[in-house]
């Protein structure tokens, strides 16, 4: 478990960034939805997924459906938690990219009944009302669309910048973020950059450890993890840091997301710093 807070700053070369709303978002699930489903009817049922060894492409239709299957009970049913859900129940595999088209529907109609401000249960302390849902929900269809364009063999399209940069800082603020009250994190000196060239932003995240014991579980935790230093713009300098990964917001989305090697982007300074990152945002995304 990680925590972070996003840290931006915009560059004289870049108007101010897009705020999404819950309109933006919405258009991009029932968008991004699609495409995996027109990929998907391309794809041998039993094709195995690239970035998800364990996966064939029946599972990444069933995957992504389901997923929003959950979301769309949980909505209806908010501020209700998620333990008396129905479970979804696995389609034959010919079944299973209709049944991810209409699970979308049904997720968008269940958020559009619903206002954005409206409580609504998350497991992440970032959470907690229907918005957040909105653009998590986005997110998710925009990582799997990739995963059943690579699965079918199919040119992997790029949402745009503004989207992909989103992405980022919805990874590094939602994906990796999540202090409890119980818990703190105790910085041990290694910084990394995050820049995205093409959107004029950028993040820095502290690595160090997450520590505390859950009063619910009675778990104890002591984990590596990350935190995106406090602070817009960032104040500090090249010094500051241990390494900086740079590149197109789309570049770096993948990467963060396992998408791809990051091939595509620049890595400078401590390459081992790097690595403990990106542990830890493997991690945080299981």
């Amino acid at each position: 478990m990680s925590v972070a807070v996003t840290t931006v700053r915009f560059m004289s070369l870049f108007q101010e960034r897009r705020a999404f709303v819950p309109a933006d978002y919405a258009e991009v699930i029932a968008r991004e939805s699609a495409r995996a489903a027109d990929a998907l009817a391309l794809a041998p049922p039993a094709a195995r997924v690239p970035s998800c060894d364990d996966w064939d492409a029946a599972d990444l239709a069933y995957h992504l459906g389901e997923v929003q299957d959950f979301w769309a009970q949980l909505v209806r049913q908010a501020p209700t938690g998620p333990d008396d859900l129905e479970e979804t129940e696995r389609r034959s595999d010919d079944e299973l990219v209709p049944f991810l088209r209409t699970r979308t529907s049904v997720l968008l109609d269940a958020l559009a009944a619903r206002a954005p401000d409206d409580p609504c249960w998350s497991w992440s302390p970032r959470g907690g009302t229907v918005a957040w849902v909105y653009r998590r929900q986005a997110h998710e269809a925009v990582v799997h669309r990739v995963d059943a364009e690579q699965v079918a063999g199919v040119p992997v399209t790029d949402p745009g910048g503004e989207l992909a940069a989103d992405g980022v800082d919805e990874m590094l603020t939602v994906m990796v973020s999540g202090l409890p009250p119980w818990a703190a994190f105790a910085p041990d000196g290694a910084r990394v950059r995050i820049v995205a060239t093409d959107a004029g932003r950028e993040w820095v995240m502290a690595l160090g450890r997450f520590t505390g014991t859950s009063p619910t579980t009675g778990t104890t935790y002591d984990e590596e993890c990350a935190e995106a230093v406090d602070g817009a713009p960032w104040e500090g300098d090249d010094e500051d840091v241990a390494a900086t990964i740079s590149g197109s917001a789309w570049g770096l989305d993948l990467w963060l997301w396992g998408r791809s090697t990051g091939a595509d982007l620049r890595h400078q300074g401590d390459q081992d710093v790097l690595a403990r990152l990106r542990a830890v945002i493997v991690e945080s995304t299981q």
